[in-house]
């Protein structure tokens, strides 16, 4: 039987276990990257393991996220973030080089390798032909100290793409199709490899898009072969040399297939309130208030372009609030250079800093009641700043469409097709880049500097073999790490602020859990279908940790946020019987007995004894995931002789 082209990479990175769905592999990590809403912690993590270099041939630390510095706290992280990167080897993105996914992409993504990052987007790599994996902070510390990354074998899910789009359909569109007929659960343990006659019409960029979405589909991460577009890319990104040409075996074994017709697909738009609530832009019209281009998804020097061919000559709708964020410096100059941005600043448009902005609630936050059209990934509720907003997911044309004529619009009514003529070369400025010294007594010298807003991570206990407590929320179906840790301009600053941002621990759901939680001396929470969605941000976990959580017993668990919660010390259980999540309420007592044993064995017997009455709830984890909850989480075991030897 013939490989997929995910196996293939694996196996060339394999470095323990059996490649066989479902089974704990440990896999090379080539290259990792962090950010700096989630960096500050991996940067903690990493400076406790007290080693002198990363294992990694290449990591760097991007500042993209929490760029506004109204105060100290942002300006004292990125300067932690900075001396840390100088002391451990790591390549240092200053503010304004551009957003971590676009950068990686341009500068060191390399075919056929490991990337791991503590950024739940990661898979953008995928369109360079990588296994790029989003994980926790604590993944990517250990993974830049140790070099190597653990993961449950995935199964992969072939999506091949027949046909060629129509004139005014995107790459956007393929990825709101494939969520549409798939959900926001349909990649759950799976990668997404994307085959077919299809692709040869989609550039990097274009698949990069495509990749970058598969977060949310739940998918481990998204990949495309590393073919002569590949090449092509890397070629105009003045490093051929860095290709080699991936593909799947012609009898590739899949486990999943969705076939994808491009020549049938329209302008599609992700309704309110979340990625997969995908139509075909309506006949009805929405009238928009703003309109933000940009964001790892869809700011690609491609993307400018089109939308100033679009906007070339004409004005921006008076009710609109057009906002651009390109996605890299190095295009923010190629624009400037070639008319675009001249074009832009005709028509009306604002012109934001190369960075992350508005897609994770950094500015431009919708007014009340407002309609916000992005070409973001996420639009759920709350994450743009204003609670009570609409926010639509759409491609960079009709997004481009929409602000002229202040409605979402079918850009299918602009006329004609444009046509983006890539350049021969892309802009490679280095300049916003620190490379570290190679001297060691100079990094051994390095003083990290640490402001006063950031704090300790808190630390698991180690496992107790009888846990008693109350259930102090019970949640809904599709839970997101937005809900638990809010992201939002307010609060961004303190993600190197336990103690300060665990005071709003769930609160897009209920005002009081840090009370409840304090009143209660910790406690339990009851999750339902696909908890802990959306980002990879550890907080999620630590935020419950800080305020004394033991475990989380749900009907099933988002990938990232499970291994999140296992780091941190926290029992992730899931329900034998989900019909058994109706039988529970807030409050009720519940009491796990002989845990570590029931741990080794995957079952629990969980007493309510509010209700007096047991039902059985079970643990999927590994024998190493195991060794982690007994020792109070993954910091722990990663120093530990046992995980050493």
């Amino acid at each position: 039987m013939g490989m997929s082209l995910t196996y293939k990479i694996l196996k060339n990175n394999l470095l323990k276990g059996e490649l066989k769905a479902g089974n704990e592999i440990a896999v090379k990590v080539n290259q990792t990257l962090t950010q700096d809403s989630t960096g500050t912690m991996a940067y903690l993590q990493l400076n406790a393991m007290n080693v002198d270099k990363v294992a990694t041939d290449i990591s760097v630390a991007y500042v993209d996220h929490n760029m506004l510095q109204s105060s100290f706290e942002n300006a004292d992280d990125h300067e932690f973030i900075k001396t840390s990167a100088a002391k451990h080897n790591i390549i240092f993105s200053k503010p304004g080089n551009g957003i971590c996914h676009r950068l990686h992409l341009e500068k060191f993504g390399k075919p056929g390798k490991v990337l791991i990052g503590s950024d739940s987007h990661t898979p953008t790599g995928g369109g360079l032909g990588m296994i790029a994996i989003g994980a926790g902070g604590l993944d990517v510390a250990i993974g830049m100290a140790r070099g190597l990354y653990y993961l449950k074998v995935p199964k992969v899910y072939n999506i091949e793409l027949r046909g060629k789009l129509k004139p005014w359909v995107s790459a956007k569109d393929i990825i709101l199709y494939v969520l549409k007929e798939l959900t926001v659960k349909g990649g759950v343990g799976y990668v997404m490899e994307y085959t077919g006659e299809g692709i040869k019409s989609l550039s990097v960029e274009d698949r990069a898009t495509i990749t970058n979405m598969g977060a949310e589909l739940g998918a481990t991460t998204s990949i495309f072969p590393s073919d002569e577009i590949t090449r092509d890319f890397l070629k105009k990104q003045s490093r051929e040399s860095d290709f080699i040409e991936l593909l799947p075996d012609v009898d590739a074994v899949y486990d999943k297939k969705l076939i994808v017709n491009l020549d049938e697909l329209v302008p599609l738009a992700a309704f309110p309130h979340s990625p997969d609530n995908v139509h075909e832009i309506p006949d009805e019209k929405i009238k928009v208030d703003q309109i933000a281009i940009g964001s790892c998804t869809n700011s690609s020097y491609s993307d400018f372009m089109k939308l100033a061919k679009i906007l070339d000559g004409k004005k921006v709708h008076p009710d609109v609030s057009l906002v651009l964020s390109p996605g890299s410096s190095n295009i923010m100059k190629m624009i400037s250079e070639n008319g675009a941005l001249a074009k832009f600043i005709g028509a009306g448009a604002r012109l934001l800093e190369a960075a992350c902005g508005p897609c994770i609630g950094m500015g431009q936050a919708p007014k009340s009641n407002g309609i916000s059209l992005r070409t973001f990934n996420r639009n759920f509720k709350g994450r743009c700043g204003t609670m009570n907003a609409e926010v639509y997911l759409v491609s960079t044309e009709t997004a481009a469409a929409s602000a002229l004529t202040g409605y979402l619009t079918d850009p299918r009514t602009l006329g004609e097709e444009i046509i983006i003529k890539q350049p021969e070369k892309f802009e490679s400025s280095e300049n916003y880049f620190i490379f570290p010294s190679q001297d060691e007594n100079e990094r051994k010298n390095v003083k990290i500097v640490m402001g006063p807003n950031i704090k300790p991570f808190p630390i698991g206990e180690e496992l107790k073999d009888t846990i008693t407590k109350k259930v102090i929320l019970k949640t809904k179906d599709n839970v997101t790490t937005d809900d638990i840790c809010p992201s939002n301009a307010a609060l961004l600053p303190f993600r190197s602020n336990i103690p300060k941002l665990s005071q709003h621990c769930f609160e897009t759901i209920i005002p009081d859990f840090k009370e409840r939680a304090e009143k209660n001396n910790g406690g339990i929470i009851v999750g339902g279908d696909n908890y802990g969605q959306g980002s990879s941000r550890e907080h999620a976990a630590l935020l419950p940790l800080y305020l004394g959580i033991k475990a989380v017993i749900a009907k099933s668990f988002a990938r990232i946020h499970k291994a999140n919660l296992i780091n941190s010390g926290i029992i992730p259980l899931e329900f034998e019987d989900q019909s058994d999540y109706d039988g529970i309420d807030e409050y009720d007592e519940l009491q796990l007995t002989d845990v570590e044993n029931s741990l080794e064995k995957g079952e629990f017997i969980v007493k309510n004894l509010t209700k007096n009455n047991e039902f059985k709830a079970k643990f999927n984890g590994s024998a190493r995931e195991l060794k982690i909850l007994k020792y109070g989480g993954y910091l722990k075991f990663a120093v530990s002789d046992e995980f050493l030897n």
